[in-house]
């Protein structure tokens, strides 16, 4: 489907590459991108989400609401549902999760769940003490 203005490339080129470009900045027919729209480990934008790392916490460990202190070498969850968001930490490859206290909070945009894990982990990975 060619509308009769000249695509171009960044290189200067003409033709498909031009990833739907014309000339003068408009853009050409919108194209189907397969997987678009799609959030990992979720049941889609609005719906329930979770981010995982590998953490190693200082001294101290990480406080959790059931089993007290945990330490060593412990996954990191940050979930979203319903508006909240809340830590969970488990050891490494263990079944059991724990909530990390005090860490359940409501948040207005599940968008910043990137951002609050990382900066969850940022805070409870010290691996170097």
């Amino acid at each position: 489907m060619f509308s009769g203005k000249r695509l171009v490339t960044a290189a200067g080129e003409s033709g498909p590459s031009a990833a739907g470009m014309t000339a003068d900045g408009t853009a050409e027919t919108p194209a189907a991108v397969p997987g678009a729209g799609m959030v990992a480990d979720s049941g889609g934008a609005a719906g329930p989400q979770a981010r995982t790392t590998d953490i190693v916490p200082g001294p101290g460990g990480v406080m959790t609401d059931e089993v007290g202190v945990v330490t060593g070498d412990l996954t990191l969850r940050t979930e979203y549902a319903d508006g909240t968001v809340t830590l969970r930490v488990q050891y490494k490859d263990a079944d059991e999760w724990y909530a990390v206290t005090g860490t359940s909070v409501t948040l207005a945009d599940p968008a910043g769940l990137d951002a609050v894990h990382g900066v969850a982990v940022g805070l409870l990975n010290r691996p170097e003490g």
